[in-house]
């Protein structure tokens, strides 16, 4: 286990460039499903209320623009 990631690094490497598509594609899937948790259970908690209240009151007063 002590060069696991070694290993990974260099499995990760020898992928030709359609498996590293696939592979980008996972991963990306696979970093993203904590933080999306965090943000669903931060939002139903009520956690972020007070920030969407002042983007929507910044919003309203002509302090945003569209991306």
């Amino acid at each position: 286990m002590i060069h696991a990631v070694e290993d990974i690094e260099k499995a990760i490497e020898q992928l030709p460039e359609n498996k590293l598509q696939q592979f980008r594609a996972w991963y990306e899937k696979f970093d993203m499903e904590p933080w999306d948790k965090q943000i669903e259970e931060d939002a139903n908690s009520g956690k972020l209320d007070a920030i969407t209240q002042a983007a929507l009151a910044d919003h309203k007063a002509g302090k945003s623009s569209e991306l």
